[in-house]
């Protein structure tokens, strides 16, 4: 190709020529100058040769020429002609081979990328059969690891079901439409069916038809809400016998999420529940005990002090002033040491609680330091009361309760004191224009702590080991009360000592700084016409002798009967009334007179020993007030213008008007009167029968859930009450239920045993009266 590409272009043009001029021009064309060449070569030649030229050889090459020269163009045109035609052939050729190389080299691509691509998939190809040997070995190894898991699942699920069926605890499962799916061992007992014969069956082919309906709609609430229930339920053994269990029910699902039925646990706490009623009537055995002690021992306690008071106001002799003072200082002392045993009682079932009053600091701290003086000067100690100014004129406190921790610690300073003196200093710091810091200050000069015991001082029952004054031991348990009441009050107590030279206790109390004026001393009101129903004589004569000088006319009635007979015949002012009597309680009294109208412009004040209850409690058994035993002047005072002086009294209605006043803050009448006039009073009566016959379990399960001091439970069951006492009217009830639902009250551990026990009598008092309002509607009607 290279060698055509070098004379390719001259071969051409001499080609083109003779084929644009023709042959024969050309031919003639190429004689002439094939002539012209041979006269010039014939000339020189001749020249070169002879030196001379002769026309004879001009003709002969002429003619040679004209011979020679048109065959040898012939000759050359043809060839020339078959040159070109061999030219244009082998351009053609050319060309064609062109075609054919460039087919050849898209061949070859073609052929090199289909290697290529089959030298993939081979690569491919060697790849997968790589990673399929790797998954035979691996589903190899798979199937290997899921024998052994499945051996594992087999050894652990036989472990799992010895356990079950070992388990004490009752445990079954069932699926989403009800049906038992598998039980343990503990649960064929209690159903006296196996495994295989529980399986498929419902709770109501199980169970008695009240258990399976409670079963039932717990089970319910679990799978909607997909909640855990707990609850505690009676069930009966197949061979007759009870147990009380403790059950759980949980929902559980699979790997997807798929609801599979529900799971219940049930622990036998029969033994606990026994203990815990045994615990339950204990206690309630010891509030009792407690409770007839205190009205025993205040019983003459009150006449004690009340008798000594009065003969104090009579004309005596110095000697015999002292006599009496001691005797009513005795009597209080004792009376103080018997209130540290009831609040140590109260501290137990957590119910110690405060009532604030308006109080000035310089008069109580005057009316203490006459009393502790009489002690004082009996053992012939001084005896010092300092108020430092600037001191808040009133402020608001429990003064109860600040007097007898006060007490205790004068009390045991002039104990352990056999010379020197004791002083209380009374000084406040403020901590901002309606708060101070009220610092009580008691110091002794007697036989000291010593420093080993200043830690232990206020424990519970400690008493510090003094072999030289065993005679001035006492119960070891003020001290550790009065810091308990020093807590609730928010307030620090702490002491200093050095043996045998005195101690100094302090109490620092946060106090409210009162505005209100602070309680009148004298009494605003006289001639009331009051009955005291009272079964002791020596309470009559001390309370009578009192109520008398303080200008009050005073009936007597020593038994309930007698009571309710005076209260028929006359119309009183007030009613002073013991709780305790021979024939009936004083709650039954007044019960009876609510019942008959006959106290609708009557006062009732509870006049009790019994220290147990709170305040709340005798008010909401229809008194007005309480007033404690032994009877204070002060208290009366107190009472009395509370009554009759600060809030006017409602008039008292017409016998013959029909009202409801008894039903009031009790039933919720506008709600039963629809629905006696929606369902009628049968429907309503039968509503109230059922509530009545469920309240004891209810209030059984609210009181072991108490005593178990489970809060979720104690919550849960009195929204239960609350619920079922709304629907049949129940307002007082409902009320109760509600505050003991509410588990969020900052103080409501402090305040749940009172409401259970104020929800208690409640019931049993509130269903009466239900059922006494349905009655007074069938005779309406």
């Amino acid at each position: 190709m290279s060698k055509s590409s070098t004379i390719d272009p001259w071969v051409v043009r001499f080609a083109k020529f003779i084929i644009r001029f023709g042959a024969v021009k050309a031919s003639i064309f190429f004689v002439i100058l094939t002539l012209i060449f041979t006269f010039i070569g014939t000339y020189f030649l001749r020249v070169l040769l002879d030196g001379s030229v002769k026309a004879d050889d001009f003709i002969g090459a002429t003619l040679l020429s004209l011979l020679s020269a048109p065959w040898v163009l012939w000759f050359f045109s043809e060839l020339v002609k078959q040159l070109e035609q061999s030219r244009v052939s082998l351009k053609e050729a050319v060309t064609q081979l062109e075609r054919l190389r460039d087919s050849d080299e898209l061949l070859n691509r073609t052929l090199q990328n289909n290697i290529k691509q089959l030298n993939h998939e081979i690569e491919q190809r060697k790849n997968a059969q790589l990673e399929r040997e790797d998954m035979f070995t691996d589903l190899e190894r798979e199937i290997e690891d899921k024998s052994e898991k499945e051996k594992q699942a087999i050894r652990l699920s036989t472990l799992l079901r010895s356990i079950i069926d070992a388990s004490p605890d009752l445990i079954y499962y069932r699926n989403p439409e009800g049906q038992f799916a598998g039980c343990n061992k503990i649960a064929e007992q209690m159903t006296g069916k196996t495994e295989q014969e529980l399986i498929g069956l419902t709770p109501h082919q199980v169970f008695e038809e009240e258990l399976a309906n409670q079963v039932v709609t717990s089970d319910q609430y679990v799978l909607e809400k997909n909640e855990t229930v707990k609850e505690e339920v009676w069930l009966r053994f197949a061979d007759g016998k009870r147990r009380y269990f403790e059950m759980c029910r949980v929902p559980f699902y699979n790997a997807d999420n798929t609801l599979l039925g529900l799971l219940a646990f049930g622990r036998d706490i029969t033994e606990r529940k026994q203990a815990e009623e045994a615990i339950a009537k204990a206690s309630k055995d010891k509030t009792k005990f407690i409770a007839t002690i205190s009205h025993e021992l205040r019983t003459p306690l009150n006449g004690i002090v009340g008798l000594s008071r009065m003969l104090r106001d009579t004309k005596l002799t110095n000697e015999q002033f002292s006599w009496v003072s001691t005797i009513y200082a005795s009597g209080i002392t004792l009376g103080n040491i018997f209130n540290d045993i009831i609040d140590l009682d109260r501290l137990d079932r957590d119910r110690l609680e405060l009532s604030l009053k308006t109080v000035s600091l310089r008069d109580f701290s005057s009316e203490l330091g006459s009393i502790i003086d009489l002690i004082a000067k009996d053992k012939g100690l001084a005896f010092d009361v300092t108020v430092v100014d600037p001191l808040p004129a009133l402020v608001e406190v429990d003064g109860t309760r600040l007097r007898q921790i006060l007490w205790n610690l004068l009390f045991n300073a002039v104990k352990f004191t056999h010379k020197g003196k004791v002083s209380l200093d009374v000084s406040a710091e403020s901590i901002d224009k309606q708060n101070s810091m009220v610092i009580f200050k008691v110091c002794d000069t007697g036989v000291g702590i010593p420093e080993d015991d200043l830690k232990k001082i206020f424990a519970m029952y400690y008493q510090v080991n003094l072999p030289e004054h065993q005679s001035a031991t006492g119960t070891g348990i003020g001290l550790a009360i009065c810091q308990q009441m020093v807590s609730l009050m928010h307030g620090d107590i702490s002491v200093s000592s050095v043996k045998g030279k005195g101690t100094c206790f302090t109490v620092k109390l946060p106090l409210a700084i009162s505005q209100k004026p602070v309680q009148v001393s004298e009494l605003k009101v006289t001639g009331l016409q009051i009955l005291l129903v009272e079964d002791i004589e020596l309470n009559v004569m001390v309370a009578k002798a009192l109520l008398e000088k303080l200008g009050q006319h005073v009936d007597v009635a020593m038994t309930g009967k007698e009571a309710v007979a005076k209260a028929r015949d006359k119309q009183y002012d007030l009613i002073l009334l013991d709780i305790q009597l021979p024939d009936m309680t004083g709650f039954d009294v007044a019960n009876i007179m609510h019942e008959e109208s006959l106290v609708e412009q009557t006062s009732i004040v509870a006049l009790t020993a019994n220290v147990i209850k709170t305040r709340e409690e005798y008010l909401n058994n229809g008194m007005d007030d309480v007033i404690a035993k032994p009877v204070k002047k002060s208290r009366i005072i107190e009472v009395f213008n509370n009554l009759f002086c600060d809030e006017p009294h409602e008039p008292h209605k017409p016998v013959d008007e029909p009202s409801n006043g008894q039903f009031e803050d009790i039933l919720d009448l506008d709600l039963l009167q629809m629905f006696v006039d929606t369902i009628g009073h049968e429907m309503v009566r039968n509503s109230v029968k059922v509530f009545q016959d469920n309240m004891p379990e209810y209030m059984e399960i609210l009181q072991l859930s108490l005593s178990a001091d489970e809060k979720e439970e104690v919550c849960s069951q009195a929204h239960k009450i609350k619920g079922a006492a709304g629907s049949v009217g129940l307002a007082r009830v409902q009320k109760l239920a509600n505050e003991i639902q509410q588990g969020d009250h900052p103080a409501w551990w402090e305040n749940v045993h009172d409401w259970v026990e104020q929800l208690q009598q409640a019931a049993e008092k509130d269903i009466q009266k239900l059922v006494d309002w349905l009655g007074q509607q069938d005779v309406d009607d």
